[in-house]
């Protein structure tokens, strides 16, 4: 046999032979680049309502996810830190038994949101719920009812899709998060000429129906791009959730945000009356801050956040209750010092102990002259010291909550 012959024949022999290594288990180094496949999201509605992943029931346990630094403010671009402060977090979440983090909005640079929810997945096992806040908070105001403004926010509602629909670190696909307030509560006003014209009462109807028509349609075209993950609205509370159920078919979950003090009331009977469909709690929690005593106070905010977290299991389907929710995210993982002055960059370096507005629920504190009892930079379920560094990151201690809901969430059933 000629020595080219011999070549190509032990070119062919070393083929077969890695092909054979890739069949039969060994190979995953050899097509790794092609990276974990996205699991398929389901809703199981057999016996009350369950999250399914890859077939298995999983029960959200997580936290509202907004890395900012002392010192800076939302518009901060976390994501592409050099020093990476998702990998502290992360470490810390996997300790604590969270399974998930809601994103408000995804970065401007895909790459690094790529990374940013990929390490979180593949690190630590979290998986991310990505959203879109449709424009609520930005400044003008968001409308409507102005198809301009409709068809652009779409279009950065379905390139988020499109962008990370197939990472493995995705959950769902959340859209809004307070919006319906700007008729519920008459925040953020928005108009036309046409709802102008219309009785005040009628007013009010008329921009639920826009809004919530909006949001479905959005609903629609997203499965039409990924029909693997769930798509949540968000709400605040349940004022118009009946004129979301005539206007909202082809939503999956009803992510709600809700601050009722230690329990949630009769909240999660209203939802099934209302439009019975799944929730999660995008939004829930407490300060720890006393704002009647003006001082630090984690032992308070321990209790209710175990008590919330209480009544979250008991609606679930594991429990006795409605069994209709999936588990939740809590406001927030760390305290954001920027909040109570977001207009005054020279305070962010300082945390603000002035209460911002009143809610009596939390009677720790509701007592406090004026009754201004929240305090906004106290959300956390970790504090930041910038005075010490993690990995060049302000240091996270992770306060008495931290620890009450780790011991409740890393129990074994």
């Amino acid at each position: 046999m000629s020595s080219e012959k011999k070549t190509k024949k032990t070119a062919s022999l070393l083929l077969i032979l890695l092909l054979a290594f890739a069949v039969l288990g060994g190979g995953y180094w050899f097509f790794s680049h092609q990276g974990p496949k996205s699991s398929v999201i389901s809703i199981d509605k057999s016996a009350g309502y369950k999250m399914m992943i890859d077939g298995k029931p999983v029960l959200v346990k997580g936290v509202c996810y907004s890395p900012v630094p002392v010192g800076k403010d939302y518009e901060y671009n976390w994501w592409g830190d050099a020093n990476k402060p998702w990998l502290v977090d992360g470490r810390l979440m996997k300790e604590m038994g969270v399974n998930t983090i809601r994103i408000y909005r995804v970065g401007k640079n895909p790459e690094e949101v790529r990374q940013v929810i990929d390490d979180f997945y593949n690190k630590f096992g979290i998986r991310v719920l990505m959203g879109n806040y449709l424009g609520f908070w930005s400044w003008p105001p968001p409308n409507y009812a102005d198809d301009t403004f409709k068809e652009k926010t779409r279009g950065q509602v379905l390139e988020m899709v499109k962008l990370y629909k197939d990472s493995p670190a995705v959950l769902m696909w959340v859209l809004g998060n307070e919006n319906n307030y700007s008729f519920d509560r008459d925040l953020q006003r928005w108009s036309s000429d046409a709802i102008d014209a219309l009785p005040p009462a009628e007013q009010k109807k008329e921009k639920a129906r826009l809004y919530y028509s909006y949001v479905n349609s959005l609903a629609r075209d997203i499965k039409k791009i990924d029909p693997k993950h769930p798509v949540v609205m968000n709400v605040g509370e349940v004022a118009s959730l009946d004129i979301a159920k005539q206007n909202c078919p082809d939503i999956d979950v009803i992510g709600m945000i809700a601050y009722r003090g230690s329990g949630f009331g009769n909240l999660f009977r209203q939802v099934k009356q209302k439009f019975d469909l799944p929730v999660i709690m995008t939004e829930w929690g407490a300060d720890s801050y006393n704002a009647q005593r003006d001082e630090p106070d984690e032992a308070s905010q321990a209790d209710f956040l175990k008590l919330e977290w209480q009544d979250i299991e008991r609606n679930t389907y594991l429990k006795k209750g409605e069994m209709n929710c999936l588990g939740g995210t809590l406001f927030e993982w760390n305290d954001e010092w920027w909040k109570g002055n977001e207009n005054l960059p020279n305070t962010w370096t300082i945390q603000d102990t002035t209460g911002h507005w009143g809610n009596a629920s939390y009677y720790y504190d509701a007592d406090v002259l004026g009754r201004q009892n929240m305090n906004e930079e106290w959300w956390g379920v970790v504090s930041l010291n910038p005075k010490n560094t993690m990995d060049g990151n302000n240091q996270r201690v992770p306060k008495k909550s931290y620890l009450t809901l780790k011991s409740i969430w890393t129990q074994k059933s």
